[in-house]
């Protein structure tokens, strides 16, 4: 109780009001502001007065895995990176001591031995926002995520398959980033009228047809640890390099439209492009092996005679008879 109250006295003489210090006890944790069927809303304020870059001056990077379902947020204070699952807010931080001469690479492989691999929210069906706030007189990242793979799936299921009716009970909107480059694929491959009529349903449900409305946070907070007023400042801005991201982050329909628009091709060097093409190729792959029917499966296996494809189509061929 004595050394509470000795810290408590420190803080205030060096000019931290006692809401600050009481505000200490709220920041830097995960809390959860909705959750229905279709979306997960996740909310967190990090201190930011003592952040380092990461990579390439970014002070925050994403990770995912894939076995967890987890979304996490990594940060780098004085001599340790800290790992926040934003998906789980019980799960505790990971932390990984570092000292001089660790490089971003060694944090990567740490990280992939505990199943986490750089992504980005619209990799995984998310949208983010970030931005610089003062939380109760400490200054913090606001990052504020909302998962939609649930619904996400449902409409790929629903376009994959053209059947709008699928999708029609739905009331939740989903944004345009996460759907509209599978739609496209989907819409340049229909041939029939009655595909093309599933689609102009499900692109209505969609609102594809109409500009998206951006979303603006409320300034007053949903969740309990947020409960004073918020001085605004600037929103953080770390958008990526286009070739960095499309070399590392996104998904296939991303880079898949990248490499079709001529404008992007005519900004990359010959390495780059090929770089690229080379990733999309394994993105490919990996897509036809998870989203293949068995037909296109034992065509394109007559052709490459990929094991994994053979694999695939056995494990395919055990379903059906089940």
């Amino acid at each position: 109780m004595q050394k509470t109250l000795l810290l408590l006295f420190f803080f205030l003489l060096n000019g931290c009001s006692l809401n600050s210090i009481l505000a200490l006890g709220e920041v830097d944790k995960v809390q959860i502001v909705k959750q229905n069927t279709y979306l997960a809303h996740y909310r967190a304020y990090f201190t930011r007065s003592q952040l380092k870059p990461i990579k390439k001056n970014k002070k925050y990077l994403y990770f995912y895995n894939k076995k967890k379902k987890d979304l996490a947020l990594l940060l780098h204070r004085s001599n340790k990176y800290y790992l926040y699952s934003l998906y789980h807010p019980n799960m505790g931080k990971i932390t990984i001591s570092s000292h001089k001469k660790t490089r971003y690479s060694d944090i990567v492989k740490a990280l992939k031995r505990k199943g986490y691999f750089a992504s980005s929210p619209h990799a995984v069906g998310a949208t983010s926002k970030v931005a610089l706030r003062r939380y109760k007189g400490i200054k913090t990242l606001l990052v504020d995520i909302k998962d939609y793979r649930t619904l996400q799936e449902k409409y790929q299921r629903a376009i994959r398959t053209y059947n709008a009716n699928k999708i029609e009970k739905i009331k939740t909107l989903l944004p345009h980033v996460l759907i509209a480059n599978y739609f496209k694929k989907y819409n340049k491959q229909a041939t029939t009228s009655i595909q093309k009529e599933q689609l102009k349903r499900i692109a209505n449900k969609l609102h594809l047809n109409k500009p998206e409305i951006k979303e603006v946070i409320q300034e007053e907070e949903e969740v309990q640890a947020v409960l004073a007023k918020e001085i605004p400042e600037p929103i953080l801005v770390e958008a990526p390099a286009p070739f960095d991201y499309y070399a590392q982050e996104a998904s296939y329909y991303e880079l898949d439209s990248y490499l079709t628009d001529s404008a992007s091709k005519d900004k990359l060097s010959f390495n780059q492009y090929t770089q690229l093409n080379k990733r999309h190729a394994q993105l490919k792959e990996a897509k036809i092996l998870k989203e293949g029917s068995l037909e296109e499966l034992i065509s394109l296996y007559k052709t490459n005679k990929n094991p994994k494809y053979k694999s695939r189509i056995l494990e395919l061929m055990k379903e059906a008879q089940k």
